[in-house]
């Protein structure tokens, strides 16, 4: 048998077009034309679909976890939530597809031309029985939904167990331990910690407290090569003291205090010659291991001021401004090969390091903060998880593909997979064709206050570096995401400040910041076997 079906578009029941011309022939002014469409029976629910690779989702309950009666452990019952979230999602298109089959099937009743096979009575029970179908696979989606809800939750409240498990167990055993060297060097002394840290008391309030010594004991980057020429210094602070970069006469750089020896003038307000910092009150000079080797109009003195060892690495200069001995071995912190350096910026911002750090370390906000810049359209995940080992301070973020990484002791370094400007793709930055690199590095000037060095570099476009201003564009983009984050954390530090705490309710999302804390907090405790850490 032959059925006479109606083409539709979308939800109309019928398709029509207004012809606008006189049909002298048939005698009728602006007529309709209707198309008709003839198929086989059952042809409306059987044909292809669009949207059918929604639909093509493999059945999970042959796949079910088998622990009924069973004690399970943390992993495993992360397993069956997983699972549950599977199947709540299948069931969820196949209660979508009953839907998008029943309102062709009201189409197919509500066909005009149909009336010359079915009388208004039968039409009529036929709609309402398919009214009384649609009420039913409404109600089974909103149970779906609220099913999908409830295995969300779940799973979060699973990963949170795990995180708690993570905060409860540092230091309790010294197994799986990686441990972390002063500048990522191994060291012969390790200390081992025991204590404990319930999940709770991961407090971080008050006002910042002085640095602790132990902080000072690793390399430090704090310029760009590019930025100290041969006759310029570059004034910086750490550790809130007040130091100035130059380079000698053989072109290395040095460090040294920011105050002359002679009437604690600031010597940035100088000048370099001849590979000495000149002060600009007396004019004495001072040589990169701050020797002073002139003082003119009077006798010359054996006078010397406080010099950091310094040294040029990978385009960026490092000072070691701790007491203990420095490490051989200065981390690397180049772009991956393949990577061309885009931008490299330097900023001065209002807030400790710390908190600067909570913020690059952590993702999830993005959809909520950075609303007009990177982020302007991302939807907001049902859940954001950040997967790494169980010993160690990088991962990736999932659904994002970014991959990041903790690098102590105050760097953030992430690889960001893209397709187009602004626009992420994949599962993971491997299956990406292009990608952003990012380096972050917060250097504390003082308890209120970070330099931060931003370095930008891409494995796509090379031509871009070759456009006029276009370090200009590069800065104006990266000020514009940071104010996005400075207002919060700002308005953070000053509640901060006044008692309370930032991270009060750690969540599963939270994990890498969390991580960072009790690496801080292991080193001011001075402890150099530490949690969380992997040598570079």
């Amino acid at each position: 048998m032959t059925t006479f079906g109606i083409a539709t578009a979308l939800s109309l029941p019928i398709s029509l077009c207004r012809s606008s011309k006189l049909n002298t022939k048939k005698g009728v002014k602006g007529g309709f034309s209707v198309f008709a469409v003839f198929g086989e029976e059952g042809g409306l629910v059987e044909k292809k679909n669009a949207w059918g690779g929604l639909f093509e989702v493999e059945d999970p309950r042959p796949r079910v976890p088998q622990c009924k009666g069973k004690f399970l452990d943390v992993n495993q019952a992360l397993e069956v939530a997983r699972f549950d979230i599977q199947y709540c999602d299948w069931r969820a298109r196949q209660d979508l597809l009953t839907i998008m089959l029943l309102h062709e099937k009201v189409v197919e009743v509500l066909n005009p031309l149909a009336r010359d096979f079915k009388s208004v009575g039968t039409m009529k029970k036929e709609l309402a029985e398919l009214q009384e179908e649609l009420a039913q696979a409404h109600k089974r989606v909103h149970i779906s939904e609220a099913r999908v809800a409830a295995a969300l939750d779940k799973l979060a409240y699973m990963e949170e167990l795990v995180n708690d498990t993570l905060l409860q167990e540092r230091g309790t055993t010294e197994s799986d331990r990686s441990s972390l060297t002063r500048g990522t060097s191994s060291s012969s002394s390790l200390v081992t910690v025991k204590s404990k840290l319930p999940r709770k008391s991961l407090n971080v309030s008050g006002p910042v407290q002085a640095y602790h010594p132990c902080l000072k004991n690793f390399w430090y980057p704090v310029a760009f090569s590019a930025d100290l020429k041969d006759d310029t210094m570059i004034p910086i602070d750490c550790f809130e003291q007040p130091w100035v970069i130059f380079r000698g006469k053989d072109g290395k750089p040095g460090c040294v205090q920011n105050t002359c020896a002679h009437r604690a003038c600031p010597l940035d307000l100088g000048s370099v010659n001849e590979g000495r910092i000149q002060c600009p009150y007396h004019g004495w000079e001072y040589s990169t291991d701050g020797k002073c080797e002139k003082m003119p109009s009077t006798r010359l003195l054996n006078v010397k001021i406080k010099s950091l060892p310094c040294f040029e690495q990978g385009g960026m200069i490092w000072i070691w401004p701790g007491t203990d001995p420095p490490t051989a071995n200065l981390p690397s912190l180049e772009p991956p090969p393949g990577f061309q350096i885009h931008a490299e910026i330097v900023m001065e911002l209002p807030v400790e390091h710390g908190l600067l750090l909570d913020n690059l370390l952590d993702l999830a906000h993005a959809p909520f903060t950075h609303t007009s810049t990177f982020a302007k359209g991302w939807s907001v995940p049902s859940l954001v998880k950040f997967l790494t080992p169980a010993s160690g301070l990088q991962g990736y973020w999932d659904p994002y593909p970014i991959d990041m990484e903790f690098r102590p002791p105050c760097m953030v370094l992430s690889t960001i997979g893209i397709s187009k400007p602004g626009k992420l793709e994949g599962q993971n930055t491997q299956q990406c064709s292009t990608h952003l690199h990012q380096l972050h590095v917060c250097l504390p000037s003082s308890r209120n206050k970070t330099r931060l060095l931003y370095r930008m570099s891409l494995d796509f476009a090379p031509m871009l570096k070759q456009v006029p201003f276009v370090h200009l564009l590069w800065r104006y983009f990266a000020e514009k995401v940071l104010n996005e984050d400075l207002r919060l954390v700002v308005g953070q530090q000053d509640r901060m400040i006044n008692g309370a705490n930032v991270w009060n309710w750690p969540v599963s999302y939270d994990k890498l910041g969390v991580r960072y804390r009790l690496w801080r907090e292991t080193v001011e405790q001075g402890a150099k076997t530490l949690p969380f850490s992997r040598a570079k």
